[in-house]
């Protein structure tokens, strides 16, 4: 359940848009880069912590025909012609576990966030302006600050002068 922030930072640094749920490091990424040089999608903590006691997988899967569909064609081997079940432990999680990352709450608001990735993305003069902000922003994750930082708030150390 840990998640390493450093590969995002990384693609943003080469010029990746990030297309993500605002937690980890897409946090740290929107302070930078803001929501107009980014694409999030998901649930935020606050709507998950009022989500997950009342969170029914199934109920999610029975009301929204897109979800059942893109669920449905994973049952029927659609995507796995030559290994039938290949996919079973991801529809078990999902539906017979109740989807403990409770992605189906935000595959609605994924799929949204990939509409306006395509449409940013055929404005080649957006993207290219996009992707420059993330690479002249990406300077904040440099590892001299972060060792500072560390070291400062931390490890309580100060620098030595050579």
């Amino acid at each position: 359940m840990e998640a390493s922030g450093t590969g995002n930072m990384k693609f943003m640094m080469n010029g990746a848009l990030t297309l993500g749920t605002y937690d980890g490091a897409n946090v740290e990424i929107h302070r930078e880069v803001g929501d107009e040089n980014m694409f999030l999608f998901g649930l935020r903590t606050e709507d998950v912590a009022k989500l997950r006691p009342t969170y029914v997988s199934k109920d999610w899967y029975a009301k929204d025909p897109e979800i059942k569909a893109a669920l449905d064609m994973i049952k029927a081997n659609v995507f796995s012609l030559l290994e039938p079940g290949l996919f079973e432990p991801i529809l078990r999680s999902l539906l017979d576990y109740n989807d403990y990352y409770m992605l189906l709450a935000d595959l609605r608001s994924y799929s949204e966030a990939q509409d306006r990735v395509d449409a940013a993305y055929r404005d080649a003069k957006k993207w290219n302006r996009m992707s420059l902000v993330n690479v002249a922003r990406s300077g904040f994750f440099s590892s001299d600050r972060s060792v500072m930082e560390y070291a400062r708030d931390i490890w309580h150390i100060s620098p030595v002068k050579f």
